[in-house]
């Protein structure tokens, strides 16, 4: 059988160590879909329902395994499917390469069906966005998009017309006036040195032992630096706060971890980022400028020159990867013997999870988002990968689901898209067959891309898919509530029983309406060794709140626990409306 141009395309990605390509298949893209149906034994092909979801995917494998992410999709509609997925990977600095067809060469620019210039259409998105005219170019396009996704950290992408798909591979190209040979190029990339110049390492070193109250920031940068982030904080008796992103990078059960900061932060994160005199922000970028100290001297790691030191005047940028300039940092740090700021914090931080244990309590009905948030987090493994929906999904998993052992978290950080959940848990579950991958949605997000579930019953992935069913667009709610425009709140009758569809589809499912059902409900899910649901009908007047309305609320509950208070729902409602003038001002 004769080689055809796009096996040159799947057998470079198969040299780059790429073992999956999450797609849909399509007349544009007919000879990828062969080369990759002969080259099965070496490279999988993940059949997914919506072009978005495989994007998502391809985006959530990068940010699992930190490999290069695949998706496909075919020229047109197909392609312009993936650019959601596509541009939340770019905006969380994901390395994700998107491969779309095109029609036939002869026939570009006359108008033909589903003609649209995807290298155009891809140019804010994709930093390397090339085109294929012969089949010789394959291999090094191939080798320049990888190593610009990989080395950038971005999204490549690469448009490959039908019939230059289907040409012999050793199709030579048309002689040219050119002074160079046919491009030829090696699938190889080194990643840059990781350590910062000595002499900035000092200065930083310098800057932090100065400094009497030192605050830790860290972010998904600084995920797989654990250890040396615990180190630094002991010897500077640092709290170590986390962006949502960054969420996984820290165990929340140590000592020295004080929760996020942000509008889903916790009271004693916020407090270290107010009350510290020097912040030390690593892996993290975090664009939510108000929450960060607008006094304090600033050291920060970043893996980028351009981000370093692009959010708050930062005194000392050090551009190297988070755990190797911890390493060399760490002799030059001194070790402080005032240690009244870090207690401070954790006793704060001890206060705060009392808080939230009030929040999450069982005997509310209806049910509490954080009740169910809670028990999926006391049932899961320990090295449990969460999977997280945007909205006031993103609320619940930020203060309730901990960090411990080896826990992953995942959610659309920068680009807070909706439907990201069960396409990441898909992606997860295929990397890591055997850990358990969780998929926290809301009824909103799942919606959106429930055809995904039959996904993982196709190539059976045993994810588990948690919907909190709150019958309403929660997010949009609160937030129009905030600013003050009730009478445009947007609320929707819950119509759909996602329970029903899932059992319909051999799905392991159930529907929980009342507290004393949820437990059960869980951790039958987790147990459960194929995919399962659990459609759970939650409080829609349960709001999402910012660090210090939340801690007065979870007070406010509390207290009227004592008291028996027996309408529980309006206490939310009457708490929230007692704050939105405090918000406002």
């Amino acid at each position: 059988m004769k080689k055809i141009a796009a096996e040159l395309l799947v057998e470079r990605l198969i040299e780059w160590g790429v073992d999956t390509v999450f797609g849909l298949p399509g007349d544009g893209i007919n000879g990828i879909m062969e080369a990759l149906r002969r080259h099965r034994d070496r490279i999988n092909f993940v059949l997914v329902h919506h072009e978005e979801a495989a994007a998502f995917m391809a985006t959530g494998y990068a940010k699992a395994t930190g490999r290069l992410g695949v998706c496909l999709a075919t020229s047109g509609p197909g392609g312009i499917h993936l650019l959601n997925g596509l541009y939340d990977a770019k905006l969380d600095h994901q390395p994700v390469l998107a491969l779309t067809g095109m029609q036939e060469l002869e026939l570009l620019g006359t108008g033909y069906q589903q003609e649209v210039h995807l290298e155009k259409l891809y140019m804010d998105v994709a930093e390397y966005d090339v085109m294929v005219h012969t089949p010789v170019q394959i291999p090094t396009l191939v080798d320049f998009a990888v190593k610009h996704a990989l080395a950038h950290r971005t999204v490549s992408h690469i448009t490959f017309p039908n019939d230059v798909q289907l040409l012999p591979a050793d199709t030579p190209a048309p002689d040219g006036p050119a002074p160079a040979h046919r491009p030829e190029t090696l699938p190889h990339w080194l990643p840059e040195h990781g350590v910062p110049r000595r002499t900035d390492l000092e200065r930083a070193a310098a800057v932090l032992n100065e400094g009497s109250k030192v605050a830790i920031l860290a972010g998904a940068g600084a995920i797989g630096a654990a250890a040396k982030l615990r180190d630094v904080a002991e010897r500077l008796a640092a709290p170590i706060a986390k962006t949502l992103s960054g969420k996984a990078c820290y165990p929340d059960d140590d000592e020295y971890a004080v929760g996020g900061i942000g509008l889903l932060g916790t009271l004693p994160g916020e407090s270290a980022m107010e009350q510290c005199d020097t912040l030390f922000m690593v892996g993290s970028n975090f664009p939510f400028t108000k929450h960060l100290p607008e006094h304090a001297r600033t050291v920060q790691i970043d893996i980028s020159p351009v981000r370093a030191g692009n959010r708050v005047p930062t005194e000392v940028p050090l551009v190297g990867d988070a755990r190797e300039t911890l390493t060399n940092l760490l002799p030059l740090l001194k070790r402080k013997t005032d240690r009244s700021f870090i207690e401070g914090r954790q006793r704060e931080m001890k206060d705060w999870w009392r808080r939230m244990d009030a929040v999450a309590d069982p005997d509310r009905d209806p049910i509490q988002p954080q009740y169910l948030m809670r028990l999926i987090d006391r049932h899961a493994s320990g090295d449990a990968m969460l999977c997280a929906d945007s909205g006031t999904i993103a609320a619940w998993s930020a203060r309730h689901w901990t960090i411990r052992g080896g826990r992953g978290y995942m959610l659309s950080g920068n680009l807070a898209t909706m439907a990201p959940g069960l396409p990441y848990a898909i992606a997860a579950q295929h990397a890591f067959p055997g850990r358990q991958c969780i998929a926290f949605v809301g009824d909103g997000g799942f919606s959106m891309l429930m055809a995904e579930i039959l996904t993982a019953v196709r190539h059976d992935l045993p994810v588990k898919v948690f919907i909190n069913n709150n019958h309403a667009y929660g997010e949009i709610l609160w937030e129009q509530m905030v600013l003050g425009y009730p009478e445009y709140a947007v609320r929707h009758r819950s119509i759909a029983n996602y329970a029903s569809f899932a059992d319909a589809n051999g799905i392991k499912a159930y529907r929980v309406e009342h507290p004393d059902q949820l437990e059960q409900a869980v951790t039958g899910a987790l147990e459960h060794p194929g995919p399962a649901l659990v459609d759970c009908l939650t409080n829609p007047d349960e709001p999402p709140m910012p660090a210090k309305v939340s801690y007065e609320m979870a007070k406010g509950f509390a207290e009227s626990f004592l008291h028996g208070q027996p309408n529980r729902r309006q206490i939310s409602t009457t708490l929230l409306k007692d704050k939105i003038a405090e918000l406002k001002g």
